[in-house]
Order: structure tokens, then C-alpha cells, then sequence
């Protein structure tokens, strides 16, 4: 018989003594279904100079490279725009909660965790360090190296909402260690959730861009198949940091694209949608980064109002937050959340 604080036959998503209907709810059954619950990003990086030279930053504008480029936390050598990049946020969040979205925000890091973080650290998009498939919950395996801790101020997020759900909640395989001297950082494997699109039971992730690989994907495939889900892969240009970047789902039937980021086009499942295009310099600048709040409201910024007014004549309701600070760090507003409950 179980002790008062042993663990039930649930699993680890099952808390002992817990009636069902009383735990939270972790559930994605797409990326257009209504937003219920949300972890949204804090506002904390340092981008190591190493990284800033590097070819796989190469999916950021000459410009942004210049902004950041000061070296160490953005708090620390440039604060006006650190409080822009937050006050964004907090615009943001108030939308969000306006439409009745619960809202969770992850912790800071600790001067630890700075530390051990070695030649920069990261804390500012929830999408990558961790995604949900149905009630499938990844931690991810990010591949930039001052980006591979990100994921530990979410833990907290995990403990309260994760854990007492009635979910699976499992990490991806750690990199391997790559010579210094690999541009690659080495064979992964790398799944970022900023690669994956839920479309019900078929799941979409690319391979290409400087983010998930091929053995990422194969490790994706593997854990996701007996749960009934398939897996299609998406070549991008090499421009496009994820996939989100250059394609994303606004309601059943219509979507935004750059059909200049995707090699090998729409993929054909999706080739009867709607579309609404962007060109390739649009999904650098994060055009398709917009976020559905449900199949009847999208967030997009302002600079993309060409975007919402086209996305208003499929019915769509569309509402602007200004972003620039965020967009310049290449992520939008599909990058800076990370869904725990997405349901019909």
C-alpha cells in the first residue's frame, strides 16, 4: 500500500491521492486549437561572441548582428532596449490573458547557472528548450552550446504543471561531444521545438536549418509512433533558423508560408490548403512567426500588417503587438511560448 508520499501506479505524470479531473490538463492537439495554457519566455540572454561569428547565425539581419553584438547580457550593455524587450513581453501577456489564456512564466537563471553556462547563456525563447505533442511533453536537445541550459528554468513550469498531469514527459538523447573544431557541433542528436508543427496526429519538423537533424527527427519518429503519430520531414533554405520561421498554421485549411524557405515547397499533405505567402526576406524578419490564439485570432507585429489584413478575409480576427526587440533576436511570438494545453 502506498505512503502518503509514495508515487501511484500512474507513473511519474500521476500524483498518489490526485483524482483525475483535478489535475491539470497537458494536452496539443494542434497549433490553431484554442490556447488554454501557455509557458511565455522571460527576457535574458548573453550571445557569446563565438557564436555572433559563427555561419549558423547566419539566419540573423546584418542589423540585428550589429545591435547584440556588445558581448555579455543585454541588461548590462544595453538597458533601454533590455526594457523595451521586456515591456514587449508584458504586452504580449497581456493579450494573451485577455483572451482568457492562462499564463506561466519560467524563473531567472541563477548566477550558478550563469556560470556553468560557460562563454554565454539563454532564457528567452519557451518554444525550443521544450515542446507537447498531444499529451506528449519533450525536453528538447538544442544544438548552439549557450543555448543547451535553456531549459532548466522551465523545470520549475514542469514540477507545477507537468508532473501532476496526466501525461508522458520524457527528454531527448543528450548531444554528443563534438571537437572544438566542428562547425557541425558534432552529430546531435538536435530537436528544437521550434521545428515541430502539430497538425493533429501528423507532426511536421525540418532538418535543414542550423537547429534539428536528421537523427533528431529519427529519435522524434521512434518515440512518437506508438502513440500513433507520423512524422514528415521539411527541407528549409539555409537562411531559416526553424520551421516555424518559414511556415505556420492559422486555422484548418488556411496557412502562412514562404514557399522561397521550403526546398521542396508545401509539403503535399498541405498542398489543398489556403494560403497566405511571404517572401524569403519576410520570413528572415519572422513574417510566419505569428501565434493563433485559437482558429479565430491570430497575434502578428504591426510590421506585418499587410499579413493580418490578408489573414482578415478568411475570417481571422487579427491582433498587433510590437515585437522588433524580440524579432531581432530571431524569434517572434510562436517562439517566445510554448503551449501546455492546445484542445478543441
Amino acid at each position: 500500500m502506498a505512503g502518503p508520499g509514495d508515487i501511484d501506479a500512474k507513473g511519474a505524470c500521476g500524483a498518489a491521492g490526485t483524482k483525475r479531473s483535478a489535475m491539470p490538463e497537458v494536452y496539443v492537439e494542434s497549433e490553431f486549437a484554442p490556447l488554454r495554457t501557455v509557458v511565455l519566455a522571460q527576457s535574458e540572454v548573453s550571445i557569446p561572441a563565438s557564436a555572433m561569428s559563427s555561419d549558423d547565425m547566419r539566419f540573423l539581419s546584418a542589423e540585428s548582428r550589429k545591435e547584440i553584438a556588445g558581448g555579455g547580457d543585454m541588461k548590462d550593455f544595453a538597458p533601454e532596449r533590455q526594457a523595451r524587450w521586456a515591456g514587449e513581453r508584458e504586452a504580449f501577456r497581456a493579450v494573451l490573458e485577455r483572451h482568457g489564456v492562462q499564463v506561466h512564466r519560467p524563473r531567472l537563471l541563477t548566477p550558478e547557472e550563469k556560470a556553468a553556462a560557460g562563454d554565454g547563456y539563454a532564457n528567452f525563447f519557451a518554444r525550443d528548450p521544450f515542446f507537447t505533442v498531444g499529451n506528449q511533453v519533450v525536453e528538447a536537445s538544442i544544438r548552439f552550446l549557450h543555448r543547451r541550459r535553456e531549459v532548466l528554468p522551465l523545470r520549475e513550469v514542469m514540477r507545477d504543471h507537468v508532473y501532476p498531469s496526466d501525461c508522458t514527459y520524457v527528454a531527448a538523447p543528450m548531444p554528443e561531444v563534438a571537437a572544438p573544431d566542428d562547425p557541425t557541433l558534432g552529430p546531435g542528436p538536435f530537436l528544437e521545438g521550434g521545428d515541430v508543427l502539430v497538425l493533429g496526429k501528423k507532426v511536421f519538423v525540418d532538418t535543414s536549418g542550423p537547429a534539428s537533424n536528421p537523427l533528431g527527427i529519427q529519435w522524434l519518429a521512434k518515440f512518437l509512433a506508438p502513440y500513433g503519430y507520423t512524422v514528415e520531414q521539411v527541407r528549409l533554405h539555409e537562411r531559416i533558423l526553424h520551421l516555424d520561421c518559414a511556415l505556420g498554421f492559422i486555422k484548418e485549411g488556411l496557412l502562412v508560408a514562404s514557399e522561397e524557405a521550403l526546398l521542396e515547397g508545401i509539403p503535399e499533405s498541405l498542398k489543398e490548403w489556403e494560403k497566405v505567402t511571404v517572401d524569403l526576406d519576410q520570413a528572415t524578419s519572422l513574417a510566419t512567426n505569428g501565434l493563433p490564439l485559437g482558429p479565430d485570432v491570430y497575434v502578428t507585429d504591426p510590421e506585418f500588417s499587410f499579413l493580418g489584413q490578408e489573414i482578415e478575409r478568411f475570417g481571422v480576427r487579427v491582433e498587433y503587438v510590437d515585437f522588433s526587440i524580440t524579432r531581432s533576436l530571431g524569434g517572434s511570438f510562436r517562439c517566445s511560448t510554448q503551449p501546455l494545453l492546445r484542445k478543441f
